[in-house]
């Protein structure tokens, strides 16, 4: 019988064995990775990736990390995309500079159908700092992310305690024009835990080489032991991309559907427009514009126009992180004043890699203020809303590509009408997708 030993040393040589008897022979590490190679030539894929697995465990970081490239380039040769993204992302976590193994990573999400998180790979890694001709391969492939035909997929999933559920007041009276009015258990703050489900499907169809034709679904639900506070939100989508020069425009078509309780709540139809442009290697920019007609079912004096308008700029500030700042403009109409509203906002977000973790925090400030007071109460709504967002997850508990999250998110909503004035506290833990 012959074991192999991993070894990062030569091995002296040895006599030869006796017939019959054990041989155990050491190989270097770099035996073994010609070893591995010669594998892959003769398509025993198994046996090159237990050797690359083998590897992996190195205590040399070097070792390990050309253990983890190599065994990344081989699966996605056999089109394994999220067990290869998640090698890529391990060898990050030893090594954020390394940028040749960031550029594959970009390389595997848009094949994923991840563009948007090839393109925040690309501008870390020339953030980070790229040799002329590697920069020179960056901006090409940069530009060629058009051409891919990807078809992607996302999920989360968290238990999720907050509390606040309906996001409601603490008071147990109304003040209105009439007398103070009790609230009712189900109209005031309550507390719980629930369970959250994220998930997206897209896909990509190239018409020419400028213009590909796109299609979204997307859902946001939580469930709670008390289904009256059920919320769930799903939206269709179809639209075109289209590139010129630099910029990416994406008009389309959407209509989503909100659920709350287990009855229809609203059904809203939209027609957007999402302009995007890089600004430099490091930086992006985005707009959208949005125009639509929000249709109510529990009270038709609520249906009217919704229009909505936002700016991103997003910039790698290293390798290792990065922040964006984002401006948003909503415009809520209705047949009765007292339910239009106008608001405007601001959000700062700022993230870090740090080891095997991915650290971020979100503050955002917006205020909203209604046309006129509603008959029932005795000041027009003006509200300010106030909210911080604190997460990581933490890859290396990383299992069949997903990886834990953590969250805690406070939001406090300061309103002229008592029923809008609330504070939440909130936590979430779950698991997401691990690069």
């Amino acid at each position: 019988m012959v074991v192999l030993l991993l070894a990062t040393e030569a091995v002296q040589s040895a006599s030869p064995c006796s017939e019959g008897e054990d041989c155990t022979v050491e190989l270097t590490a770099a035996q073994l990775f010609e070893l591995a190679w010669q594998f892959e030539q003769d398509h025993e894929f198994d046996n090159a990736e237990n050797i690359y697995r083998a590897l992996a465990q190195n205590p040399d970081v070097e070792i390990r990390s050309e253990a983890r490239f190599r065994h990344g380039r081989l699966l996605t040769r056999q089109n394994k995309l999220a067990d290869a993204a998640v090698l890529y992302r391990a060898i990050l976590d030893d090594n954020p500079d390394a940028q040749a193994v960031r550029l594959e990573l970009a390389a595997v999400l848009s094949q994923m159908g991840d563009l948007a998180a090839a393109r925040r790979q690309l501008r870390q890694a020339q953030a980070g700092g790229l040799p002329p001709d590697v920069a020179r391969i960056a901006d090409q492939y940069a530009a060629s992310l058009r051409s891919f035909k990807p078809y992607g997929a996302s999920i989360e999933i968290a238990m999720a305690p907050t509390t606040n559920i309906n996001r409601a007041t603490s008071a147990n009276t109304l003040e209105t024009i009439v007398a103070d009015m009790d609230l009712s258990d189900d109209a005031r703050a309550t507390s719980g835990v629930g369970l959250k489900i994220g998930g997206q499907i897209s896909g990509r169809v190239p018409l020419d080489r400028q213009l590909n034709l796109t299609g979204r679904l997307s859902s946001q639900t939580s469930l709670y032991r008390d289904s009256s506070f059920n919320d769930f939100q799903g939206t269709g989508q179809i639209g075109l991309e289209v590139r010129l020069g630099d910029w990416r425009l994406r008009p389309e078509l959407g209509r989503t559907y909100r659920w709350y309780g287990k009855v229809p709540y609203a059904t809203t139809d939209a027609v957007s427009l999402h302009v995007q442009r890089p600004l430099g290697p490091r930086a992006q920019i985005e707009a959208s514009l949005a125009l639509g007609e929000a249709d109510y079912k529990w009270n038709d004096l609520q249906d009217g126009p919704v229009y909505n308008a936002s700016l991103t700029y997003e910039r790698a500030i290293s390798a290792r992180m990065g922040a964006s700042f984002g401006l948003t403009f909503d415009r809520q109409g209705a047949r009765d004043p007292g339910y239009a509203t106008t608001s405007a906002g601001g959000q700062l977000l700022f993230w870090r890699e740090m080891g095997q973790a991915s650290l971020y925090g979100i503050i955002g400030v917006s205020g909203l203020r209604a046309d006129e007071r509603l008959a029932l109460f005795r000041d027009r709504r003006k509200d300010w809303q106030y909210r911080a967002v604190a997460g990581a997850t933490l890859r290396q508990l990383t299992i069949s590509g997903f990886a834990p999250i953590v969250r805690v998110s406070y939001e406090r909503n300061d309103s002229t009408v008592g029923i809008h004035d609330y504070r939440r506290l909130g936590g979430e833990v779950g698991i997401t997708r691990a690069f």
